[in-house]
């Protein structure tokens, strides 16, 4: 069981877990940090039925994860 698990559980399948985990540790070394931080999370849909996650704190951390609504057309 990861940090995430306890806290946040994904019903939305596997592939969600890798962006869930890293916007947690994110969030968290942002609180920690002794100082001002920015989070940034983007979405935005891409060609065959696919969503790009963007996850922005100073760097960059990108994410392609299967859209089911487009599937189920």
């Amino acid at each position: 069981m990861t940090d995430i698990d306890k806290f946040i559980p994904s019903n939305l399948g596997p592939e969600h877990d890798k962006v869930l985990q890293k916007l947690f540790t994110v969030y968290r070394d942002l609180f920690r940090h002794d100082g001002y931080g920015t989070l940034h999370l983007e979405m935005r849909f891409l060609k065959k039925g696919q969503k790009e996650v963007l996850i922005n704190c100073g760097k960059e951390y990108r994410f392609v994860i299967n859209y089911p609504g487009v599937l189920e057309q």
